[in-house]
Formats: structure tokens, sequence, C-alpha cells
């Protein structure tokens, strides 16, 4: 599954991300007739390493795990880099603007990805009416020209007017997918469940912590049931969403058990355990040894 970067992302429209960066994070703002998309080019999945707004006029698709919204006139489209899509031109002429950012530009001013539009499909695609249209337009207009702007504090505006497209579109009603049925369903969820476990790994840092942990996690990202959840990896893999989560867990577990010097309490919280007995108690249950014997006895 593709991971699209920042610097990967410039490279597509043959600029460079530094005029737009920020020391609190990266910002910037395109209007989608001005960037070079390529036509007819074939759709894969992808997750990108920013969010991104869009503001999309055109006929177009956006596929996620289990359905595909469709855009007819114009959308906001809220997406967020833990969930997986890829979005289909359907039109020829697409206008709008894409706004690009990083977590951090919003960090000293709570999370962003907790708002809803960033959350799931079923809250991230906000049709647009005639009445509803030109006032984001001028919203996105605004910003596009504040981003030209050498105002000193250009990027504090440019967040608040961010959020205010945030806010405005929370008040809207989103909208709804066409269910994927059958075999087709299941191996879609279950290719989508593997790419959001694995790109949490490996653990590079004592301070990383895995988001990830658990099935009613994984059901709410990829925007399914976890019972629903469950059926498609019991289907393809034969094994449930839990055991899924442990295994790839505990293969990480003792990576770091013989490959660092981190405490044991360390690894439980970098691997998603509140207590370090927990986790020992759910290694020991894998590995019929405790953390410390498999850390001394450096067995694989």
């Amino acid at each position: 599954m593709k991971v699209i970067a920042l610097n990967a992302f410039y490279k597509t429209l043959n600029q460079d991300p530094a005029p737009a960066s920020y020391e609190a994070g990266h910002f910037n703002l395109f209007r989608i007739e001005d960037m070079d998309l390529p036509e007819h080019k074939k759709v894969t999945y992808s997750r990108r390493d920013f969010f991104k707004i869009s503001l999309v006029r055109g006929h177009s698709k956006i596929h996620y795990a289990d359905q595909s919204i469709e855009v007819r006139d114009s959308a906001l489209v809220f997406t967020n880099p833990m969930v997986p899509y890829h979005w289909e031109r359907i039109s020829k002429k697409q206008r709008g603007y894409v706004c690009i950012f990083t977590e951090a530009f919003f960090n000293r001013f709570g999370a962003i990805r907790d708002y809803p539009v960033f959350q799931s499909a079923d809250t991230a695609v906000i049709p647009l009416s005639a009445t509803d249209l030109p006032r984001f337009e001028d919203l996105f207009s605004k910003m596009f020209r504040e981003l030209q702007g050498n105002y000193t504090y250009k990027y504090e505006l440019l967040r608040h007017m961010v959020m205010e497209v945030v806010h405005e579109a929370q008040k809207m009603q989103p909208a709804t997918g066409n269910a994927v049925a059958g075999s087709n369903a299941s191996e879609r969820i279950t290719g989508l469940f593997a790419e959001l476990l694995e790109r949490q790994f490996p653990v590079e840092l004592s301070s990383q912590v895995i988001r990830l942990h658990t099935p009613s996690a994984f059901a709410q990202q990829l925007n399914v049931h976890v019972n629903h959840l469950n059926k498609a990896l019991k289907e393809i893999t034969g094994k449930t969403t839990t055991l899924l989560i442990k295994e790839r867990v505990w293969q990480e577990a003792k990576v770091l058990l013989k490959s660092t010097s981190w405490t044991i309490s360390e690894i439980a919280w970098c691997l998603g355990f509140e207590e370090p007995n927990h986790f020992s108690a759910f290694f020991k249950s894998l590995a019929g040894i405790t953390p410390n014997k498999f850390r001394q006895l450096g067995t694989d």
C-alpha cells in the first residue's frame, strides 16, 4: 500500500515545500486548477503523513475501507494520515482548493485528529449546496491570499481560518457512502487493517507509542463495526482481530527486548500497555516466559 510523504506530495507538483514551512509545523494551500494532476492514473489506496482539507468542484469518488462516496457537484473532504483511501477523478474538469498541514501545525492548540471530520469516512465528506459553496469558497480564497502575504502573524490567522472551516463543516450533514459487499469487501478491509497495523512499526524511539492496539480502535479508523471487522479478518486470515494484533505486538516486543536497553516499563508503554505487569502477563501468555527472562536468555 502506497505511503505518500509530504516531500513526495510536493514532487508530484514540481514544487519546493520550503516557502510554506513554519517552525511549528507545515501548512500550504493550492488551487486544484493550478495542480498538475495526472489524468487516467490508476487509483491505489494510500495514506499521507499530513492532514488534508479539500474543497472540490467536479465529479469524483472517494473510496474508503468498505464504502465509496460519490461527489457529483461540490464537497468538502477531510482526510487524516491514519485512514487509507483513494480518490478517483471522474470528470476531467476539477476546481477548488487543497489545504495540507502536519499535526504539529496545531499541536499547541489541541489534537486536530480528535475533531469528528477527521475521524472516519462517515464524517469526512460534506456535500455543499449552491448556498453553502460560496461561503466556503470565500474562506479558502481568503486563506490563499493570506498565505501569499507578508503579515507577521499570518500562520496564526491561517490556523484560526482552518478551524473555522472545520467547525462550519461539522455543523453540516455528512455524505453517506455505498457499501462494498461480499468477499471483495472482506479482502479490502483485511488489506487496510494490515496496513494500519504494520504502519505503527517498527518502534524506533522510547517516546513513540502505538496509537491503535484494540479491535475497536482499528474498527473506528476503518469506519466499520468491530464485529464486521472481525468477521472479515476471520474469513480471509482465519484469525481474529485480537489475535492478529497480539501477534504483531508480541513480535515487536521481542525485537525491543533483544535490541534495546529500554526498561520493561518503557517497552510496555510504547506498545500501548498502561501497566508494566499487564505487558509482562501478555508476553508470558504467548512466550511462556517473562520479558525479563526472555531478555536474559537472548532467545528468539
